[in-house]
């Protein structure tokens, strides 16, 4: 009997109502043939132990199996083995095997049977039972470790600083986040944008001096600026200077006689509390609020998951993209899903509304459930597994389109849905994603609008 358990074949005792098997051995003084070693069985065992225990008559009554030999002939010998199938109780099958025993001939040839042992099929099962609990045990640990391991990764992940990199020929210090953000923090030196993303913003620059380099200006350009700077004389200087060379959009400044290096991560977390509300304001009076708001992208780990959601949309107004694919963005209750249309024969407008009328139907019946649904083309679903598995299925899923699952979306599943073709990806919110894929659009339910961001806790 062959059990296939997850693509792996398991070979078990084909049992059916067999208790035991009694294998035996012969030897012959001359050449027989399998009829001629079944005859023998069967012949001089007749009668030997009474009708009841006639293997004929156990036959029929399913108490006695098929028996196998198999026959070995050399010169003017034969040897081999044969094996029978018993559901009787030990003693008749041990009768049996001693009346087999006396055999001592097959045909007109000498003979000798003797028994090999006799099986408990029922032990033998157990064990390769036995043996697959302990199979099944150990990668439900293994996976459960795995992803108690993920969950502490993202916790930590989200209270660890940003990196610092430098920009431009001068090799000015300033936080990743610099290179997409639409709004930039001038601040004086390399340890006050270290301090910066301690406090979880990314997208300072220090100017490393009086003298304003040409990089701020080129970097600055197209983009609001906030200066943040010391709480001293010469933090007035430097402000005077920077005025004169960039449009400066706010102003912040470190408590008095203090410098910006100085103040905590919760100090500057008080201080700059307004700066993103009062940019996103700028954004929304602007004739082109509803393009200026998805632009509007904040590198902020820290403080808010929603950040990390922003961080991972494609800006459309801003970022390459291939030139065989329409651009669109089109709004659902003033939610936003910003994408890259790949057919062009398709409506970006009407393919929008799919999109979010497929998440919208599945959401109900998948939320809390912890499982996860793959979509084609067609918005048909493919593939519907625990959120746990999804990693492990999604490379199955050639052809897909939507990912919805009710959990987070981490790193390494969005890597795995790029190779696998997946377009959007839907979740509850978002890990630390340090490496974006421009050819996903990822969101969560909260931007779609289907639950309150305070309350989504996953």
């Amino acid at each position: 009997m062959i059990n296939k358990i997850n693509n792996e074949v398991i070979k078990m005792p084909n049992t059916g109502i067999v208790k035991y098997h009694v294998k035996l051995k012969f030897d012959v003084d001359g050449l027989v043939e399998k009829a001629d070693i079944i005859g023998a069985i069967f012949g001089q065992t007749e009668g030997l132990l009474g009708p009841e225990m006639n293997l004929n008559e156990l036959q029929k009554v399913s108490k006695v199996g098929r028996i196998e030999v198999n026959v070995d002939s050399k010169s003017n010998s034969a040897k081999g083995d044969a094996l029978i199938p018993m559901s009787t109780d030990i003693s008749t099958a041990a009768l049996i095997a001693a009346a087999i025993e006396s055999i001592d001939k097959v045909g007109p040839f000498q003979a000798k049977f003797s028994l090999i042992g006799i099986d408990d099929i029922r032990a033998i099962k157990k064990k390769i039972i036995v043996d697959r609990a302990k199979k099944i045990v150990q990668e439900w640990a293994t996976k459960t470790i795995s992803e108690g391991e993920e969950m502490l990764k993202d916790v930590y992940d989200a209270s660890k600083p940003g990196r610092l990199t430098t920009f431009g020929k001068a090799q000015l210090a300033c936080g990743v986040g610099v290179f997409d953000s639409d709004w930039i923090i001038l601040v004086e030196g390399r340890a006050d944008v270290i301090n910066l993303l301690r406090a979880g913003f990314e997208n300072s620059i220090a100017i490393e001096g009086a003298k304003i380099d040409e990089t701020i200006l080129k970097l600055t350009h197209g983009k609001r600026v906030v200066a943040f700077i010391d709480g001293d004389r010469a933090g007035d200087l430097i402000l005077k200077e920077l005025q004169g060379l960039v449009k400066i959009d706010r102003v912040y400044r470190a408590p008095a006689g203090r410098e910006v290096e100085e103040c905590t991560p919760l100090e500057i977390s008080e201080i700059l509390k307004d700066v993103e509300q009062y940019i996103k304001n700028i954004y929304s009076n602007s004739p082109n609020s509803s393009n200026s708001e998805n632009q509007f992208q904040t590198r902020n780990n820290v403080q808010s998951t929603t950040n990390q959601n922003q961080i991972n949309m494609i800006d459309m107004n801003t970022k390459p993209i291939n030139n065989q694919q329409n651009k669109a963005s089109v709004e659902d209750n003033n939610n936003k899903i910003t994408y890259a249309n790949i057919d062009k024969n398709i409506s970006p407008i009407k393919e929008d509304e799919v999109i979010i009328s497929t998440i919208k139907q599945i959401f109900p019946e998948i939320n809390e459930t912890l499982e996860a649904v793959i979509f084609d083309n067609s918005m048909k679903a493919m593939i519907k597994v625990p959120v746990s598995d999804i990693v492990k299925r999604i490379s199955n899923s050639q052809g897909g389109k939507l990912l919805v699952l009710d959990g987070i979306i981490t790193q390494r599943l969005i890597e795995a849905a790029n190779k696998a073709g997946i377009q959007y990806i839907i979740g509850h919110r978002t890990s630390s994603i340090k490496k974006p894929i421009s050819e996903i659009r990822i969101k969560t339910f909260s931007d779609i609008g289907l639950i309150n961001h305070s309350n989504n806790g996953r």
